[in-house]
């Protein structure tokens, strides 16, 4: 046996501050204690006797003196390193036992074991092997509610052993206990000892500090009495303790971030109700980002589409002077003689007058009511859209005021029988038989569920005499040849409109402008609505703080159990963050799958929505964030307890 004690003392002082000054506790504590002892500190209450066993077994320090573990001053060790000793050098056996209440005997023994780094199975059937051999064998999956306060103690015990406890601290171990079981208790203390553990008892009780082989008496904070001094002995022999701690630490990392998310499921689910509560909030963020993005991304989609139907290399002349609004059919201004003005420009590929209305079509029985658009022998060619039979207009057609026209898909569809040639046939438009000489490529539906293919086409003429009874255009559409000249070219257009009509009565729109233009106010919309989903978000998050501050509170005490087992602060701040981070990251999952749903919901209601990854990957992800962000305050608070004060908090 080494020459120098075990635990040395020298001259050790504390004071607590209570707001109105420090209040001494231990006056000057000088005391040796060597590997192997059994030790008795007796003192009635308040003599100091529960502050020097926290001193001694690293809870606290001291506020003045030294304190020696193996020879090592306990002073100038960090936070970290003292959580390492008690980790692997001491155990402890409180009087209230201090068993975390959601967590198995099997589970509480564990605790330790986890902190050391040791692997699940090996652990457990360590903890396993430990309860059998104290009489807990058929208790494993009990809580503490479920046991006796002996059988509390005895896990207790076997939770001290975990890691070998070379040093076994035993706070007033039988005062909650009937006399049969404190017998037990300080029977199993007794062959510990002569099993090599150092142990160092805390009681009031003479006739249980009589079990010792040193009884060290406290007065006051001061030592009065040492039955016993330690002495080194140089022919004592080392007992052997199965000291498994010592081992190196490979795994722990792996083992603490499963105790944490095991911990994290296990204090979700004990306080179900205020999870749910805590969810709705993350749950209605996420969902709401998501449907928001959706519905602005759909209605982005929508806009889009619908000028694009026009096209980008195009300019669209309407009637009606720049500050003129609602001109619709009214205004008068164009002429169809401007389109062939137009296509004569440089960089024009073909200018297009139209006039459109809607038209009742009949053959046979059926009739059907459908958009007639009277327009000239270029209109394919600008709108990019060919005929699948027959032809279309030509210059002839409208030249002559022709009868003539040529159908959508859908209008064949809903005026003809199945498997009918419409070509050649004559449909009524109101009093007017028109022939049929086409019919178009099918164009489909857009975005917004508007059917393209139902329409008819009519020469411009033709419509404008006989169905509408205007000689005016409504419309004309100019083709542009290169994109990047469009800007001349709406300028050139522009002033041949005012040297023909000698005014500007019209007005030329850029539609490359156009969906610049409305891309960047949709983009406004979307981010608005993403912002205001947000704002639900943050406010789950607020609820995420909220509930782990309350969850610091509830359970400061388990905080001191695992720091007085071994846990380091990052131990401590993972624990919490991990459950902050769980509970956000379910609501993300939840608030998602919530979110696609009524974005599916609204889109069967003819809503336009875009489904992509990104706002459901961000919403997440902000889930994911707002979890740790929020969860950080209270895992900081939770890790920066002192150990004695978590120990001590009802």
């Amino acid at each position: 046996m080494s020459s120098r004690p075990l635990i040395r003392l020298e001259r050790v002082t504390k004071a607590y501050d209570t707001g109105a000054g420090a209040v001494p506790v231990l006056h000057g504590v000088s005391l040796s204690i060597g590997a192997g002892e059994f030790v008795a500190l007796m003192g009635s209450s308040g003599s100091g006797k529960t502050t020097l066993m926290n001193i001694l077994g690293c809870l606290d320090r001291p506020t003045s003196g030294r304190h020696l573990f193996e020879g090592r001053d306990i002073a100038r060790l960090d936070a970290d390193d003292i959580a390492g000793l008690r980790r692997d050098a001491f155990g402890f056996i409180f009087q209230s036992y201090n068993l975390i209440a959601t967590a198995s005997a099997l589970e509480n023994v564990e605790v330790p074991a986890v902190y050391a780094g040791i692997s699940f199975h090996e652990r457990r059937e360590r903890a396993a092997r430990l309860l059998a051999s104290l009489g807990l064998g058929d208790r494993l999956d009990h809580r503490p509610n479920q046991l006796s306060g002996g059988q509390q103690q005895r896990v207790a015990v076997a939770r001290a052993l975990m890691n070998g406890g070379r040093v076994i601290f035993a706070d007033e171990p039988t005062g909650a206990l009937d006399s049969r079981s404190g017998a037990e208790v300080m029977t199993l203390l007794r062959r510990l000892n002569e099993q090599g553990h150092t142990v160092i008892l805390i009681t009031h009780d003479s006739a249980v500090a009589a079990h010792a082989d040193r009884v060290i008496e406290i007065r006051d904070g001061e030592i009065v009495a040492d039955s016993r001094p330690w002495r080194p002995d140089p022919h004592a022999a080392n007992l052997a303790i199965d000291a498994t701690a010592h081992r190196i630490r490979l795994g722990a990392s792996l083992a603490e971030v499963g105790e944490a998310l095991r911990m994290a499921v296990r204090s979700l689910g004990a306080n179900l109700f205020r999870t749910i509560l805590t969810l709705l909030g993350i749950v209605i963020g996420v969902g709401s980002v998501i449907a928001m993005l959706a519905v602005g991304d759909g209605a982005k989609r929508s806009v889009l589409d619908r000028i694009s139907l026009l096209g980008t290399n195009l300019l669209l002349v309407r009637p009606g002077a720049p500050e003129q609004r609602g001109v619709g059919g009214r205004v008068t201004t164009l002429v169809p003689a401007d389109a062939p003005a137009l296509s004569v420009l440089p960089n024009v590929v073909a200018a297009v007058a139209e006039y459109t209305g809607t038209v009742t079509l009949r053959f046979g029985n059926a009739d059907y009511q459908t958009e007639v658009d009277g327009t000239t022998a270029d209109f394919p060619v600008v709108k990019d859209w060919p005929v699948a039979a027959g032809t279309f207009i030509d210059d002839a057609d409208v030249e002559s005021y022709a009868p003539v026209m040529v159908l959508g898909k859908t209008v064949v569809e809903s005026l003809f029988p199945a498997g009918m040639d419409p070509i050649g046939r004559h449909v009524q438009a109101g009093n007017v038989l028109f022939q049929v000489i086409g019919v178009m490529s099918e164009k489909g539906a857009t975005s917004w569920g508007s059917d393209q293919d139902d329409v008819a086409f009519v020469p411009l003429s033709t419509g404008g005499l006989r169905l509408f009874g205007q000689r005016h255009a409504r419309s004309i559409i100019v083709l542009v040849d290169d994109l990047a000249r469009i800007a001349n070219t709406e300028r050139a257009v522009n002033d041949l409109l005012i040297r023909r009509h000698r005014i500007q009565d019209f007005r030329v729109r850029n539609m490359a402008s156009v969906v610049e233009a409305a891309a960047q106010t949709q983009n406004t919309l979307t981010v608005l609505l993403g912002s205001i989903a947000a704002i639900s978000l943050l406010v789950g998050g607020i609820g995420v703080m909220n509930i782990m501050l309350v969850s610091v509170s509830e359970r400061t005490r388990e905080i001191g159990i695992r720091m007085a087992t071994g846990a380091r602060t990052v131990n401590i701040l993972q624990q919490f963050m991990t459950e902050a981070v769980t509970v956000s990251a379910i609501g993300g999952v939840i608030g998602a799958a919530g979110g696609l749903a009524v974005a599916w919901a609204l889109r069967a209601t003819g809503t336009p929505i875009v489904f992509s990854s990104t706002p459901v990957l961000l919403a997440f992800g902000c889930a994911f964030l707002t979890g740790v962000v929020f969860g950080f305050m209270p895992a900081r608070k939770a890790a920066r307890l002192d150990p004695v004060v978590a120990l001590g908090a009802e």
